[in-house]
């Protein structure tokens, strides 16, 4: 069942549009104004997000503009649900990144058909690089273009590593682009104290090692496994005559670093304002909102202590203190290395709580 979440600070209209997309079978979450509404999308990571554009607190273009700041909500269809419709308020918000405009009152069917153009749309797009090796393979052969890039590509080698082995050090020259098959990873930095700071958790489908490669220079940061893992190596001189000769794969990976880039501001703010607990459930939110497979009705990830506390940024003896307390709240579930999430509104409240 496809989740849509409803932006509006109107009671009648988001009850009857909430009506009208439960009647149809969609999951629909509900948020007042955009503050909120915001919260929930990075919390819950809906499907689509119909959202107003006059609402208190956030109006609905400071909701679009922060979501698509972040990775994890930024290629979320986004149509906004308006009593507006001049030219220039349609211009400013496709310019932010919307994908569609619906003037009210709008007729049920009309909201219908534009959801289902968009949920298709959107398919169409996910599809285009299925995940794995073939998926690799079909991102390189389509993007390049070339005939000799492709000579260029057509060995690549597949290495595997065991849990918690290492893949690259800070400090080294990079040889090789990484592109993730099947495991998890890490990127992380040793602070002054020699304790590990997480950076960085990657999926299968993603990419390792392009900030060295882009700027010709030493990694920044080390990677090593999280469990056994598949690695597909891209030879560094494949990678850069790909970036140098086709404009869509350089503007991917532009957009991938700036992506990096604010997912390290917000985390330095976190570091810096929010508490320990606020910290611990925000850790454990962005890991489900990574590895969560759809069809998991709860989520439980295996990950040692010491690599928690160095995404969280705190002692191991703080993280368990507070891993404690949760679980004593019935808010998560611990059983060795394994910790599942009970309750996610809980966790997000905290988060929430600066």
């Amino acid at each position: 069942m496809k989740k849509i979440l409803l932006v509006e600070d109107n009671l009648e209209m988001r009850e009857n549009t909430a009506e009208i997309l439960e009647l149809a079978n969609y999951e629909i979450l509900t948020a007042e104004n955009g503050r909120v509404g915001v919260q929930m999308a990075r919390t819950h990571v809906p499907d689509m997000i119909l959202c107003d554009i006059m609402m208190p607190e956030m109006d609905g273009y400071g909701v679009l503009y922060m979501l698509t700041k972040d990775p994890l909500t930024a290629s979320i269809p986004f149509i906004f649900l308006t009593a507006k419709a001049d030219r220039s308020d349609i211009r400013k918000g496709m310019t932010l990144g919307a994908d569609d405009y619906l003037t009210k009152p709008f007729e049920e069917m009309e909201l219908l058909e534009t959801i289902e153009s968009r949920f298709k749309r959107s398919e169409i797009i996910r599809k285009e690089y299925e995940r794995g090796l073939s998926g690799l393979n079909a991102f390189l052969d389509e993007a390049r273009g070339q005939e000799a890039l492709r000579q260029l590509s057509q060995e690549r080698k597949v290495r595997t590593y065991q849990g918690r082995e290492n893949i690259f050090y800070e400090g080294e020259y990079p040889n090789e682009l990484y592109y993730l098959i099947a495991g998890k990873v890490k990127t992380w930095r040793m602070n002054e104290d020699g304790k590990e700071l997480i950076t960085g958790l990657y999926k299968p489908g993603e990419f390792i090692g392009y900030h060295a490669l882009l700027a010709e220079t030493i990694h920044g940061e080390s990677a090593s496994t999280l469990e056994d893992t598949e690695l597909a190596l891209i030879p560094k001189a494949d990678f850069t005559q790909l970036v140098h000769r086709n404009r869509d794969v350089a503007l991917r990976f532009i957009k991938m670093l700036a992506n990096n880039v604010h997912e390290q501001e917000e985390k330095l703010l976190s570091l810096a304002y929010r508490s320990v607990r606020s910290r611990v459930a925000e850790a454990l939110l962005l890991l489900q909102r990574r590895y969560r497979e759809q069809s998991d009705e709860t989520f439980t990830i295996s990950i040692t202590r010491d690599d928690l506390a160095g995404l969280v940024g705190t002692a191991t003896e703080s993280l368990i203190r507070t891993l404690s307390e949760f679980k004593k709240d019935k808010m998560i579930e611990v059983k060795g290395r394994k910790i599942t999430i009970l309750d996610e509104r809980g966790l997000a409240r905290i988060m929430d709580v600066y």
